[in-house]
């Protein structure tokens, strides 16, 4: 599990960098992958209808429910592996 969790860091690190900004549902994907790896299944209240980011963020979170961090940490490096070629 170290090997993975160190590979899902540098993919992290490297998606900071990118020099072209992904598009809005890239973004959500990538954000939703890195909560799942990191903190697990979704927590908290959903936010009210006048935040629009913060509620978008938290149903992408919430679509990855149930699925292990280990296989979220795997998508998201894969996810982000596509975005640097």
């Amino acid at each position: 599990m170290s090997d993975l969790k160190a590979r899902f860091e540098a993919a992290v690190a490297h998606s900071k960098t990118l020099t072209e900004r992904p598009d809005n549902q890239t973004l959500l994907r990538l954000y939703s992958l890195y909560k799942q790896g990191s903190v697990g299944d979704v927590t908290g209240k959903r936010p009210g209808f006048t935040d629009l980011v913060g509620r978008a963020k938290y149903d992408a979170w919430a679509t990855m429910q149930g699925t292990s961090p280990e296989a979220a940490m795997q998508a998201y490096i894969d996810e982000a592996a596509k975005l640097t070629g």
